[in-house]
């Protein structure tokens, strides 16, 4: 086995501590009664699953049909469509004076949406990526479900324990997190330079714009503090989620995994500029 190899697996094995430890993060210090108050505006829900599970895949998909993609690299675009809401989502929502209690509502959404979207969606949307449901449902209750459950147990049944926990889980998850921009560096550098000429970067470009500006601009009927949410959670993927279905496929093409790993610096932009535009003044001071 060689180096790459070797690297390909501790990439698998960080990307899930990475995934889990970032849900479970979120559970222990996800307050019900605050996740209650944005799931109870039917409005603010309406727009996370339309902007989320409607519009997010299909603005993927009509960017796939007009820009000439290459498969590998249109299949990676689309699993980003489906999959909205990164782990950071918080950190940034903070900085633009949003609400963090809707942000839990968001995240928690966006968590059990995705678990129950994809699924079924990948089969449908993506026809050369032959993949049970069953499949693409496993890693992400894996990553996703389990560890949310965990954390919101631990916090409602001990919130002493929850504060002792989070700061653990915390670091161990940032460790975590810096090994696997080293593993997807080791293993999917080259293939990162050479995209190149490809389309993949400018049709990212034109899906993160889309998602990162419309979410706010046509947040009818929502306060700011709760668009800046929509517009930072569309604006940001949940790249473990996207990649979970790829790693189900054997002999799957590494473009399809550059695809999803090349969001990572976008999205990270794409978040700061939605702070930069519609957060309030001095966000980052």
């Amino acid at each position: 086995m060689d180096f790459i190899a070797i690297s390909t697996i501790l990439l698998k094995i960080s990307l899930v501590v990475f995934m889990a430890g970032n849900l479970m993060d979120m559970g222990l210090r996800l307050n019900p009664e605050d996740a209650l108050r944005g799931l109870s505006n039917i409005r603010f829900v309406a727009h996370t699953l339309v902007w989320g599970f409607v519009i997010g895949p299909a603005v993927a998909y009509m960017i796939t049909l007009v820009i000439p993609l290459e498969a590998p690299y249109a299949i990676g675009l689309i699993l980003l469509g489906m999959t909205p809401c990164a782990p950071f989502v918080p950190l940034f929502v903070n900085k633009a004076k949003g609400d963090l209690g809707y942000t839990a509502a968001f995240m928690l959404l966006s968590a059990v949406a995705t678990i129950l979207f994809m699924p079924f969606a990948v089969p449908f949307m993506i026809k050369g990526l032959s993949v049970s449901a069953w499949a693409i449902a496993k890693p992400l209750i894996v990553m996703i479900l389990i560890p949310l459950l965990i954390g919101m147990g631990i916090l409602k049944y001990s919130a002493i324990n929850a504060a002792r926990i989070q700061p653990v889980v915390k670091k161990i998850t940032g460790l975590f997190t810096l090994l696997t921009a080293v593993f997807i560096i080791i293993v999917y550098g080259k293939g990162i330079i050479s995209i190149a000429g490809s389309f993949a970067i400018a049709s990212q470009l034109i899906f993160f714009i889309i998602l990162t500006t419309f979410t706010y601009w046509l947040g009818f009927g929502l306060k700011h503090e709760q668009k800046i949410i929509l517009s930072i959670g569309m604006s940001t993927r949940n790249l473990g989620a996207a990649i979970a279905p790829l790693f189900s496929v054997a002999a799957m093409d590494h473009r399809a995994f550059i695809m999803v790993v090349l969001a990572l610096p976008i999205m990270v932009l794409f978040a700061i500029l939605s702070v930069k535009m519609f957060g309030r003044p001095k966000s980052f001071d």
